[in-house]
C-alpha cells in the first residue's frame, strides 16, 4: 500500500527567521541541516536527517551578497543527491531580477542566468513573490507560483482608514502594480515620471496627477537606496499632500537608505519580511508573509489552486 510522501521544510542561513515562522504556521518542525564554513569562505551543505522520498521545500531569499544564492544551489544539489522526491525552491525575494533584458549592448541578463542555475541544480518548482518583472516566470521550464504581497498590504491599507486616499507610483514602470491597488480600493492613481543619469541616482521627477490635500500611498516592488521613493515623497509633500506613506514588497535598503527614509517626508515605510532588516529605522515597519507562504506550501502539497488565494 502506497502512502503519501511527507513534506519537509529547510532553510538557508539568512532566511531562517522566515522559515521558522512558516513552519509555525504549518505546524511542523524546521528540518535539521548543517552548513559548514571553511577558512577561505567556501562552505558545504549537509542534511542531518533522511529526506529520501520526501517533498523538500527550501526557503532562501537570494538577496545580496551572492553567498545566499550559492547556499541555495548547494542545498538543491544536496537534496537531489539525497533522493528527495521533489525539490521546491521557496524564494520570497528573487535577486538579480532587475537584469531581466538587454537594455544596452554587451550586458548580461542576470535573471535568466539565475533561473538556469536553479533549473540545472535540480528544482522541480519555484515559489516566489513580486518579481521585479513578470516575464521572469518565462525564464523557467518548471512551474512558478508567483505570489503577491498585496495579500498582506491591502488589509493593512484598509485598516488605516485614510480619507481622500490616493495611490501613487514613484516611477512609470510600476504603474501596472499601482493601478491594481487603485482599482481595488476605488481611489485615484497618481504617477511620478523620473529620469536617471545613472543607476541608483534620480536626476529629475515630475508628478502626473493631483495630490493636494490627499493622503498618498506610494507602491513599489523594492527599495534599494531609497533615493526614488524619498524624492517622490518630498515632492508630493511640497505639492500639498497631507501625508505620504510608502509600501514596498522587498526591503533591500542598502547604503544610505535608512537615513534617507528617516529624514524624508514619509510618515512610514512598510515592507514585508522577505528580506531581514537589521539597520533599524523608526519609520520602517515589516509585515510578515509567513502565513501566505505556508498556505501556498499546503496547497501545493494538496494539489489545490494557488491563484484562489490572491486578493488582486
Amino acid at each position: 500500500m502506497s502512502k503519501k510522501a511527507p513534506f519537509m521544510v529547510f532553510s538557508g542561513t539568512n532566511s531562517r527567521y522566515l522559515a521558522e515562522k512558516i513552519c509555525n504556521s504549518l505546524g511542523c518542525e524546521l528540518g535539521n541541516m548543517n552548513i559548514m564554513h571553511f577558512a577561505d569562505g567556501e562552505f558545504a551543505v549537509s542534511y542531518e536527517e533522511s529526506i529520501r522520498g520526501a517533498h523538500v521545500f527550501l526557503v532562501q531569499s537570494t538577496f545580496p551578497n551572492s553567498d545566499n544564492l550559492m547556499e541555495l544551489l548547494l542545498m538543491i544539489d544536496a537534496a537531489k543527491r539525497a533522493s528527495a522526491k521533489s525539490i521546491v525552491a521557496v524564494i520570497p525575494y528573487f535577486g538579480w531580477a532587475r537584469q531581466d533584458r538587454k537594455d544596452k549592448p554587451r550586458v548580461s541578463i542576470g535573471a535568466k542566468l539565475v533561473a538556469d542555475l536553479l533549473s540545472v541544480a535540480g528544482i522541480d518548482r519555484l515559489i516566489t513573490m513580486d518579481l521585479h518583472a513578470d516575464q521572469i516566470q518565462g525564464f523557467f521550464d518548471v512551474p512558478v507560483d508567483h505570489l503577491y504581497a498585496s495579500g498582506v498590504f491591502l488589509p493593512y491599507i484598509e485598516s488605516l482608514r485614510l480619507e481622500n486616499l490616493v495611490i501613487a507610483t514613484p516611477d512609470v514602470g510600476g504603474s501596472k502594480r499601482a493601478s491594481t491597488y487603485s482599482k481595488y480600493l476605488g481611489v485615484p492613481l497618481v504617477l511620478c515620471n523620473k529620469t536617471r543619469l545613472k543607476a541608483n541616482e534620480v536626476a529629475t521627477m515630475q508628478i502626473i496627477g493631483d495630490v493636494e490635500n490627499k493622503n498618498v500611498i506610494l507602491i513599489d516592488d523594492m527599495v534599494d537606496t531609497a533615493g526614488t521613493i524619498t524624492k517622490a515623497a518630498d515632492i508630493m509633500k511640497e505639492a500639498g499632500a497631507v501625508s505620504v506613506r510608502a509600501i514596498a514588497s522587498h526591503c533591500v535598503m542598502s547604503g544610505p537608505a535608512s537615513e534617507r527614509v528617516q529624514n524624508s517626508g514619509l510618515e512610514e515605510m512598510v515592507f514585508t519580511d522577505s528580506i531581514p532588516y537589521s539597520n533599524r529605522c523608526s519609520k520602517v515597519k515589516q509585515l510578515t508573509i509567513a502565513d501566505m507562504f505556508a498556505e501556498t506550501i499546503r496547497r501545493v502539497m494538496n494539489n489545490e489552486s494557488i491563484s484562489s488565494q490572491y486578493i488582486i
